[in-house]
């Protein structure tokens, strides 16, 4: 088959998913194993490789994050229920009040956190989110959706040790060094300004409550089966602090005397993010240990976070609440790890077609290449690849090892190349990413939340970075 026609199909396949889900009300399992099917079926692979792409892609990525997600809805349920991540925000609306705490999350996010994979990010931070935003006045989920989109991605693809960025870092022989000098700086400055912009059109009308946000009170029965990952971030009606008790105060029999510090309460967060930025650094300086590298494993470290949360939920709520929350957690799971993993079959599909190929050769550059027209082309690679792959990492990679041949002739640093690269692959994050998912479930928001609060988010990212690095090599 063609390029044109592999572009094609590939944009069919993206863009009748998208519709299924928002325009027919397609459950999003089913639309996007449609668009996986097709996607497969035009594009050549066949029946039985279709299939095998479809389970290969499944099976990759459940290898990749299915631990983390199952690890992590649990940890984020027994804190939940609790008070432990009600508290925290508490506190933090009292010390930033809730006007400053988006930009903070942002700030924090892109600037302290990308040592963490950033699907170990959005499972620890989006309970945080959750419960700041029921404090906030206004679209409080969508506000915080965005700041928690802004700050775990652009950290992903400019801040040294991102993995992007040392991707990219590495494949255009770029220093580490200069690198983090640079993404530093653009990545806390392009977090808190794409947060400030999306903030601006939410006050003008962007955000439905009713069409964006999943219905609060599908977590009133415990019972019952639940649909998205709510009861997973929403404390039921027995944990809820109401207006007599502090916020996050643990109920039930003897809750008083069982309460537990904070600092005690938040071990579970902190001790993974300990122990996941101990494993990168020893990772980065070269020193081999086995015993830091067991201990640093992203699904080995958020076991120790269960396992303490478990310990410390027991002790504050007593076994019966704490059934409780596993078993919202455990519902909760099973359709995250599904719908996640459909995505990674979509992805996988788009891989096997061959479509980066046709896209590196649709540019090629020439010595002498204007400088501004060598970063726009790089960002459009880089957009093009993560819009039809699904994948930022992939997207980055593959517009690096595009680029990386005729890097000398354009004339432009490699670092302003790889930060252009980076913003590129940063462009609209959409249904075809497994992260896409995983964020509507864990935010509790509908598919059209999402477009908003992550596609939207990046997209505005994407632009106002490109802007701020066209800034950059006019300069150098």
């Amino acid at each position: 088959m063609s390029g044109s026609w592999i572009v094609l199909h590939t944009a069919v396949a993206i863009v009748g998913a998208v519709l299924l889900i928002v325009r027919a009300r397609f459950d999003p399992v089913i639309a996007l194993i449609v668009a996986t099917i097709y996607l497969g079926l035009v594009g050549g692979l066949g029946f039985a490789n279709t299939m095998d792409a479809i389970a290969e892609g499944f099976g990759t990525i459940m290898a990749d994050v299915g631990l983390l997600i199952g690890f992590g809805v649990l940890m984020g349920s027994l804190l939940l229920s609790m008070g432990a991540l009600q508290r925290l925000v508490a506190l933090l609306l009292g010390a930033l009040g809730p006007r400053k705490l988006p930009y903070a999350f942002a700030a924090a996010l892109s600037a302290v956190f990308p040592a963490i994979y950033v699907d170990v990010q959005l499972v620890l931070a989006a309970p945080l989110a959750r419960s700041a935003a029921r404090r906030m006045p206004g679209h409080g989920t969508a506000m915080m959706g965005g700041a928690l989109t802004a700050g775990i991605l652009v950290g992903y693809v400019f801040v040294v040790p991102g993995l992007a960025t040392v991707t990219i870092a590495g494949l255009l022989d770029v220093p580490l060094g200069t690198m983090l000098l640079y993404g530093f700086v653009l990545g806390p400055v392009t977090a808190v300004l794409t947060t400030f912009v999306y903030g601006q059109l939410l006050r003008r009308g962007l955000w439905n409550e009713d069409r964006d946000e999943v219905d609060a009170t599908a977590t009133a029965d415990a019972s019952a089966p639940e649909p998205s990952a709510q009861a997973a971030v929403e404390p039921t009606p027995a944990t809820e602090p109401d207006a007599a008790t502090e916020p996050g105060a643990a109920v039930g029999p003897d809750a008083a005397g069982r309460r537990i510090p904070l600092a005690v309460s938040l071990l579970p967060v902190l001790v993974p993010l300990l122990l996941i930025a101990a494993g990168a650094v020893v990772d980065a300086l070269g020193v081999e240990s086995a015993v830091v590298t067991f201990v640093g494993d992203p699904a080995f470290a958020l076991f120790v976070g269960l396992l303490g949360a478990y310990l410390l939920a027991r002790r504050t709520l007593g076994r019966a609440q704490v059934g409780e929350a596993l078993n919202r957690g455990f519902s909760s799971t099973g359709q995250i790890l599904l719908i996640t993993g459909i995505g990674g079959s979509l992805g996988e599909v788009i891989g096997k077609t061959g479509l980066e190929d046709v896209l590196a050769g649709l540019f090629s550059a020439e010595a002498g290449t204007p400088v501004l027209v060598a970063v726009l082309l790089t960002w459009t690679i880089a957009a093009l690849l993560h819009i039809a792959i699904g994948s930022i990492s992939v997207a980055a990679i593959t517009a690096a090892g595009i680029l990386a041949p005729i890097l000398p002739g354009l004339g432009v640093p490699a670092a302003v190349i790889g930060l252009a690269i980076g913003s590129g692959a940063l462009f609209a994050l959409n249904v075809n990413s497994n992260f896409f998912w995983m964020f509507q479930t864990l935010l509790g928001v509908t598919t059209r939340g999402a477009l908003k609060a992550l596609t939207l988010v990046t997209s505005l990212a994407s632009v106002i970075s490109l802007v701020i690095v066209s800034g950059l090599a006019l300069v150098l």
